[in-house]
């Protein structure tokens, strides 16, 4: 019977390791450490957390931008003088309402007038103290055009309007302590006592009346000698032609000089306050791709301390058979799995924080679908790279030499 030497016997082909076994395998020094487990993909986690609540807040408040400016309307235009060829302040000529409102795609336009006063709660205030509040003169049709509501009271009519009566923006309310309208409420503006007949609720598009009291055109004309200028006419037009109509209306509204108009949009700064909050966001992300980064680096040490503890147990398998790749694979998986536990709480803790936070500040809440996909992607990138040199490091020892080390 003829024996063959070592050098001409057949090799045996390794066991392949189906993807079940590999994860099995991959779950062991898991289990067998959780603690050092959990500590490591917490790391994952915050950073992971972070970046999805950054993220998420980011988008539930400009999906609140976006249903504030869908109910208020983006087709909102103000006009207000500007500064004429010597520096001085123009002037708006008093018939610029009706001009503008001439306009074919203007469907309103009305107007508020700075009025030289000031506003306390007695008359026993210093004139000095002027408290911040501006008084200004205001058309009947102010509320509807710049999308405001009221509060407590009721809005300027035609018969208040001509009589000391005065509504006050929410700011100007808060300053003078008085929350509510009534027949017995009264400020001292302008050297008399005029009854306050409402208080508005926050305008986000014409944030210039939460701090004024508004009082009407006639009897600011009749007791605190207003010049009938308007000093800002806003304007609603069709919302399909905002562009044209703003371009019109600097020569419309002062056709001597229409380079003292200024035109603008107030839905244009809330859209900058909007990319002001993007900046901001960017930083938090930085600072979130931090933190993943310093748990990544965790799991690279959990790693790399596995094998350190686990020589005899990669020893004994080599010793069996396992070959250099299956080694690498069984560690390389276990990397990959503490990173995936991390990302998914982390996913998982960032949704969360940002569904609390849109909660209580009355936002939707929203996290984009790029943000969860791309933060469990992150995670399983840096496991591979945290895990890469350990696994590879495992492959290379010897079984003679990992068993002798025990």
């Amino acid at each position: 019977m003829a024996v063959l030497s070592p050098e001409r016997a057949p090799r045996l082909a390794p066991a392949r390791m189906p993807p079940a076994d590999v994860v099995r395998v991959g779950a062991v020094g898991l289990r067998t450490r959780p603690l050092r487990a959990f500590l490591s993909a917490l790391g994952i986690a915050i950073g992971i957390a972070a970046m999805i609540a950054v993220v998420g807040i980011s988008s539930s408040s400009r999906a609140e931008l976006d249903r504030t400016l869908a109910a208020l309307g983006t087709n909102l235009l103000t006009v207000s003088p500007g500064r004429t060829l010597f520096g001085g302040d123009a002037q708006l000529p008093p018939e610029a309402v009706a001009m503008i409102g001439r306009i074919g795609p203007v469907t309103q336009a009305t107007a508020t007038g700075q009025v030289a006063g000031n506003v306390y709660r007695t008359d026993r205030i210093p004139a000095a103290e002027t408290g911040g509040i501006a008084v200004r003169a205001a058309q009947l049709g102010l509320l509807e055009t710049v999308g405001a509501e009221v509060a407590s009271g009721t809005w300027l009519n035609e018969a208040t309007s001509r009589y000391p009566a005065v509504v006050l923006g929410a700011a100007a309310a808060e300053r003078l302590g008085l929350p509510a309208a009534g027949p017995d409420v009264q400020v001292w503006l302008g050297g008399r006592w005029f009854t306050v007949v409402g208080v508005l609720a926050p305008v986000p598009l014409a944030p210039e009346l939460d701090s004024s009291a508004l009082i009407g055109w006639a009897v600011a004309g009749s007791h605190l000698d207003f010049d009938g200028h308007p000093t800002t006419v806003y304007t609603r037009t069709e919302a399909d032609q905002v562009e044209a109509v703003r371009a019109v209306l600097g020569a419309t509204a002062n056709p001597e000089a229409p380079n003292e108009v200024d035109v603008s949009r107030p839905s244009d700064a809330l859209a900058a306050a909007q990319a002001t909050d993007e900046t901001f966001t960017a930083l938090l992300l930085g600072l979130g791709a931090v933190a993943l980064l310093v748990g990544g680096v965790g799991v690279a040490n959990t790693m790399v301390i596995s094998v350190l503890e686990r020589r005899a147990e990669i020893g004994l398998r080599r010793s069996l058979g396992a070959t250099r790749g299956q080694i690498r694979t069984q560690f390389l998986a276990e990397s990959l799995l503490l990173s995936a536990l991390g990302g998914t709480g982390g996913v998982l803790l960032g949704i969360l924080v940002t569904s609390g936070y849109a909660l209580s500040q009355g936002w939707p809440t929203v996290v984009p679908a790029w943000a969860t996909l791309g933060g469990v992607a992150a995670t399983l990138v840096i496991g591979g790279f945290a895990g890469l040199y350990p696994a590879i490091r495992a492959s290379r020892l010897a079984p003679t030499e990992a068993l002798a080390g025990v």
